[in-house]
């Protein structure tokens, strides 16, 4: 697969050779944390613009991702999703650990408390880019950035006033809205959605304010994001291909379940010249909160779980000689946060579960946590045409923890369960600590002006998150976890010529001590898997009218360890959820200077289902029509119809050995229409 890969990028090297076109310079943030152009970054970032955010207008962040290489994010119900960034698709309690997503640089979630769906804790709605670092993240990330980073960046302040109003399908309605002054601006962006599922739907409110200042020769900006999700969630329904079946679409086997989500994030950037550099020191806290329903547990109990952190993250950019870039700092961050699950009523099935799950509290503790970690990148270039770069980062995370129930596997008054104990253990309070290193290495080489290729290598790493540390099951009463590591190694090009323009990205990534739950139910940390894959994103102005994109990834995610799973050894198995190619591609037609429309083609490979590769998903093609008129008056009408075909299929996918196959059901077509008006 690698060498086939590699030959692919040599060849899309040697056709796209010839006159060029100078491509206009883009920026972005994510990889250095501070404006730098996209084409002296060291490996695969790719930038979804307002132009395109405000096309697709998405009414859930997976029809944006959607249009990046190497991004798949299995859509559940209401705002929930399932990411992958280079990656198979990541369940459970550390799955969410793979990623980092940040809004306008800041970590929406703290790196020990991550949660699987914390972008709908961003502003993407009204977004002025989101920036996606494909794979590996550099030195100035830390904890969680092993397969990628996701930065949301929010609207820039800007004098013009605008307001939104979307109407669709399901009794969805929206209304955006956006203004400022000299040094203010506010976006806000206010959802409901009755779902096209019984018993389900979502309210969402989302608000951004920005303030700018200057004092002298130091700049102070200040953001501030507020966010509320009220969400009645709907969940898997059963049966092998039942997502084809019309009448079973809108069923809801848990009417019951819900979702309550508050975040509120206030960082403040402070950018001084110092010594013929720049030195930029960001604070900023950090509240969320969430209450769900696990629906998909047995006795439906309750969590409720919340963090408050305050952080700081400084870095000083500076020179060391005429050809020479110098990036060093530290980021330093404490949370406290708590976790409680209970359940009010008796489970209900068979003896065992009635037995093992009692009804009251089944957890209750708090965490203390402390990170701090120095970092220091060097930029230098021997010639013009080649850039070096290097970095490494030391992290030290501290975990403080503290049971408020008795220990040990009981119910809550210390009655012993039947069938050996209960399914729920509470081990001791104590303390755990980690601290990792990551590194990157990398060499960039200027062909000519519109040809680029690159080198790079990374280690990255995530320590274990609080819930895989403290939330245990079955006889388990203390972890001894690992951090995961992973070293990543990527070929990259990237060329414009004559209103073509291309990148291809050719990776090989390797992670150990992966985080998973055993047979026995214990949490452990000796699993070892295999990234591989291509990624390949493309644009093309045919003509004056008509213009094409491509992202496009081919890839495959493998067990490296040996493990017997229903007699079955899965080394060498695809992980599950790991489709081998997925993609869209898209047709613009510019129809005059203030109107466009876009045809776009959606495709999910199929994957397997369960580690043992018994059970599998065959995939599906979606297509998608949306298109946008900009009236004299800058009055701006938009409509877009979601599976023009009205296909069947399955937004999610998944093997359960209680219940057998069960999905998450696509929605049929559905129409959006909306106005914004601009003044």
């Amino acid at each position: 697969m690698l060498k086939k890969s590699i030959l692919l990028v040599s060849c899309s090297l040697v056709l796209a050779q010839g006159a060029g076109a100078q491509a206009l310079e883009e920026v972005v943030t994510t990889a250095t944390r501070d404006a730098a152009k996209i084409d002296d970054v060291f490996g695969s970032i790719s930038v979804v613009d307002e132009q395109s955010l405000k096309l697709v207008s998405h009414a859930h962040i997976q029809e944006t991702l959607s249009r990046v290489a190497g991004v798949n994010l299995h859509r559940g119900n209401g705002q929930e999703y399932l990411p992958a960034v280079r990656s198979p698709v990541l369940i459970g309690a550390g799955g969410c650990g793979g990623f980092a997503m940040v809004e306008d640089g800041i970590p929406l979630r703290a790196a020990g408390f991550c949660n699987i769906n914390e972008l709908f804790e961003a502003n993407t709605e009204i977004a002025e880019r989101i920036e996606v670092l494909r794979g590996t993240g550099t030195v100035l990330y830390g904890s969680n950035a092993m397969h990628g980073v996701i930065n949301v960046i929010t609207p820039q302040i800007s004098q013009q006033r605008t307001l939104g109003i979307e109407f669709g399908a399901h009794d969805y309605s929206r209304v955006k809205f956006k203004a400022g002054t000299d040094n203010f601006g506010i976006a806000a962006n206010l959802t409901h959605d009755g779902g096209y599922r019984d018993d389900s739907g979502f309210g969402q409110q989302k608000l951004s304010l920005r303030h700018a200042a200057t004092i002298g020769e130091t700049t102070v900006e200040t953001g501030l994001t507020v966010t509320n999700l009220n969400q009645e969630t709907a969940g898997f329904i059963q049966g092998l291909d039942a997502y084809k079946d019309k009448s079973q679409v809108s069923d809801n086997l848990n009417p019951e379940a819900f979702r309550d989500v508050r975040s509120a994030r206030l960082w403040s950037r402070i950018s001084a010249a110092v010594d013929g550099g720049k030195l930029v020191i960001t604070p900023y806290i950090r509240n969320t909160s969430m209450d769900f329903m696990q629906h998909f547990l047995p006795g439906g109990p309750l969590e409720e779980n919340g963090q408050k952190s305050f952080g700081i993250q400084a870095a000083y950019y500076g020179s060391l000689g005429d050809h020479n870039q110098l990036i060093a700092g530290i980021d330093g961050e404490i949370t406290d946060a708590y976790l409680r699950q209970s359940q009010d009523a008796p489970t209900q099935g068979s003896a065992f579960l009635q037995a093992t799950i009692p009804a009251g509290q089944h957890y209750n503790y708090q965490v203390d946590a402390a990170v701090l970690a120095p970092f220091v990148r060097l930029e230098w270039s021997p010639n013009p045409r080649v850039q070096l770069n290097a970095g490494v980062r030391f992290e030290s995370m501290h975990y403080g923890y503290q049971n408020n129930m008795l220990s040990g596997r009981t119910a809550e008054d210390g009655t012993e369960c039947g069938f050996g104990g209960c399914r729920y253990s509470r081990p001791e309070s104590g303390s755990n600590s980690f601290s990792n290193w990551s590194s990157n290495l990398g060499a960039a080489y200027q062909i000519d002006p519109d040809y680029r290729a690159y080198l790079r290598l990374a280690r990255g790493f995530r320590a274990p998150q609080a819930t895989e540390l403290y939330r245990l099951q079955r006889a388990q009463q203390v972890t001894d976890l690992k951090s995961e590591s992973i070293d990543s190694v990527e070929l990259g090009i990237s060329g414009r010529a004559e209103g073509l323009g291309y990148k291809v990205a050719v990776y090989h990534m390797e992670k150990d001590n992966v985080i998973f739950r055993d047979s026995d139910f214990f949490n452990i940390s000796d699993g070892n898997t295999e990234h591989q894959g291509i990624e390949l994103e493309l644009d093309y102005q045919i003509n004056d009218q008509f213009d094409l994109a491509v992202s496009a990834t081919r890839a495959r995610h493998r067990y490296l360890n040996s493990r017997v799973l229903n007699d079955v050894d899965i080394q060498g198995n695809d992980i599950d959820t790991a489709p081998r190619h997925f993609g869209s591609a898209r047709i613009g037609w510019q129809l005059s200077e203030q109107s466009r429309a876009e045809l776009e083609w959606q495709s999910m490979g199929s994957y397997q289902l369960d580690p043992e590769n018994l059970h599998g998903y065959e995939g599906h093609d979606l297509v998608h029509l949306r298109a946008n008129w900009t009236m004299k008056s800058g009055v701006r009408l938009f409509s877009a119809i979601q599976n023009l075909t009205d296909r069947r299929y399955a937004e999610r996918a998944d093997f359960s050995g209680f219940v057998g196959e069960r999905y998450f059901p696509g929605m049929g077509r559905t129409m959006r229409v909306g106005a914004e008006f601009n003044w």
